[in-house]
């Protein structure tokens, strides 16, 4: 059995909740693209992520179905797990920091893949909305507190892979932060919570508490 640790990323203040992460910190264990997507159907996390350069913080981040070139909730709780100043993943380069409780990447939005973000006109709407039909990758949102950045969210992968919907989608964040221009404080799924800050140039930053489970 591949060795792997789990992490919980986007943690809420009380340490709960938090969208599972695995990580094989050794990937050379499984070099071949093949193994790795089985290895990561086998978990069924939202995503899985094989560490192949430590030290660089090099990374190749997988659903169960498909491989990504970016993804945010694995890049905050890789990074942290490592403990590095910057991840290298097929998209880009992602700078990272921690900050007290708080683990910070910087990422494009341009290197999450699509999604249709669709704003509710409360978050009592949001709450209440089943699980769309497989087909289209949706990010519910409407605001709490309009003026204070705080957001409600729920996130529907629409893959039919098992994953009916995601408990914290970094990428999703990096989009709506980009589309509305602003800092926001996001609770998404049953609890957990996402930061978000724009910078310079297009960049953004994004964040939450990472916990390590096994």
């Amino acid at each position: 059995m591949t060795d792997y640790d789990v992490l919980r990323v986007f943690c809420a203040p009380n340490g709960g909740y938090g969208n599972e992460l695995g990580v094989v910190r050794d990937g050379s264990v499984l070099p071949e693209r093949s193994d790795r997507q089985a290895f990561a159907a086998k978990l069924g996390f939202s995503e899985t992520v094989f560490v192949d350069d430590p030290e660089r913080g090099v990374v190749d981040i997988y659903t169960p179905t498909l491989r990504l070139p970016f993804a945010g909730h694995p890049c905050v709780g890789t990074a942290w797990l490592l403990d590095v100043p910057e991840l290298v993943t097929p998209a880009g380069v992602v700078g990272a920091r921690q900050d007290g409780e708080f683990s910070w990447i910087e990422a494009r939005p341009e290197w999450a893949p699509p999604r249709t973000l669709r704003q509710y006109a409360t978050a009592a709407e949001v709450e209440a909305l089943p699980v769309p039909e497989p087909g289209t990758w949706i990010y519910a949102w409407a605001w709490e507190d309009e003026a204070a950045g705080r957001v409600r969210a729920r996130a529907f992968p629409g893959r039919d892979d098992g994953i009916d919907e995601d408990e914290a989608t970094g990428a999703a964040a990096l989009l709506l932060t980009a589309q509305l221009n602003r800092a926001l404080n996001i609770t998404q799924g049953k609890g957990s919570q996402l930061l978000t800050a724009p910078q310079p140039n297009g960049w953004i930053e994004l964040a939450g508490r990472v916990t390590l489970e096994t």
